[in-house]
């Protein structure tokens, strides 16, 4: 099953490349057709690393994330919430995780004609099916890197490649991250 996800994270990471280089060849500017405010809601998957992964195998969520211009259509302030299933792997009594990540973030357009951004975020992650050790919450952040993929006026669709990174959440213990990819459908308001 890792591999399988590996292989389609890749593949993914690819496609997104491919789009990218795409895009970047077409005329017209795509800071001035960014929207000002948007909101995106989309499916989240990813793979546990370290030895995080010596105990779960892959993760499956989604999230819902609001992003506000403040500085021309390169650099936006933004909120993301969400829930994401992290399964057990077969270990006698060890359980899915269950968490709601709460963050916000920057995201920033490096190119004025190409809608390549990169993104980090920081929150805390909750974790909603009862404490993994001794706590219930963890301080979590998500550097991303990702490409706005027009569909029609004022829609998108948001791939990017991200780190979900979070701290212990048993003391003692190994932080739990993750290398991810979030899909979402993405309109202005």
């Amino acid at each position: 099953m890792k591999k399988t996800m590996k292989a389609g994270i890749t593949t993914l990471a690819l496609l997104l490349a491919v789009a990218v280089g795409v895009k970047a060849q077409t005329k017209g500017n795509s800071e001035s057709q960014r929207p000002s405010f948007s909101l995106s809601v989309g499916p989240e998957a990813g793979i546990p690393v370290g030895s995080f992964s010596d105990y779960y195998k892959w993760s499956l969520g989604g999230s819902v994330q609001a992003d506000y211009a403040i500085i021309g259509k390169t650099l936006y302030v933004n909120l993301n919430a969400g829930f994401a299933n992290v399964f057990a792997d077969d270990v006698p009594g060890l359980d899915d995780l269950q968490w709601i990540p709460v963050k916000a973030g920057l995201r920033y357009y490096p190119f004025h004609s190409n809608n390549l951004y990169v993104q980090g975020q920081a929150g805390v992650n909750f974790i909603t099916n009862g404490p993994v050790g001794n706590k219930t919450a963890a301080f979590t952040y998500s550097p991303q890197i990702g490409y706005l993929i027009p569909l029609a006026k004022g829609s998108y669709l948001d791939a990017g490649v991200k780190f979900d990174g979070n701290s212990k959440f048993v003391d003692g213990g190994e932080p739990a991250n993750l290398i991810g990819l979030r899909v979402a459908y993405t309109f202005s308001l």
